[in-house]
């Protein structure tokens, strides 16, 4: 098993918490979207955001990969392009429950966390081949991604 390590650098056994998710198989780019738009929210809101996305009543603002991605008029940030990813969606999700119950082991106020940093990497790229017509075969890659959130316990909002 490989030995990973947090990007997070000013770590706090006290003031802060974290979780991570490793190898998941989920697009990068909603990834990275979905954790620009739940950073700097409490756990509450942030969860109540995400299950919003998987019952597409908000979209996820796309900032920067937002080429040929339609408008929605639901967006709250002031951004137009959105997307509605259900699978990286349900991944963050999980993650947000396991910083939850970490918070909960180290005996922190939940009402009082604020998420400070969510990182998205890529990781390992599995390559395959899938076949063609007249005995060719294409590569076919799939980047699978690593999620760091920490949050910390401040003051009440």
């Amino acid at each position: 098993m490989p030995h990973y390590s947090y990007s997070f650098q000013k770590y706090e056994k006290s003031r802060h918490v974290r979780s991570s998710l490793r190898d998941k198989s989920i697009s990068h780019k909603h990834s990275r979207e979905i954790a620009l738009a739940i950073k700097g929210k409490s756990i509450e809101k942030a969860r109540e955001f995400l299950d919003d996305v998987l019952s597409k009543k908000i979209a996820v603002p796309y900032r920067r990969y937002h080429n040929e991605v339609a408008h929605r008029s639901n967006i709250r940030d002031g951004f137009c392009s959105g997307r509605y990813p259900h699978k990286a969606t349900s991944e963050f999700l999980k993650l947000l429950d396991n910083l939850e119950s970490n918070a909960e082991y180290k005996g922190m106020d939940l009402d009082r966390l604020k998420i400070v940093a969510v990182v998205v990497h890529k990781a390992t790229k599995l390559k395959r081949f899938t076949p063609r017509a007249m005995g060719r075969a294409s590569p076919k890659y799939d980047t699978l991604v690593h999620i760091e959130m920490v949050a910390m316990e401040g003051r009440a909002s």
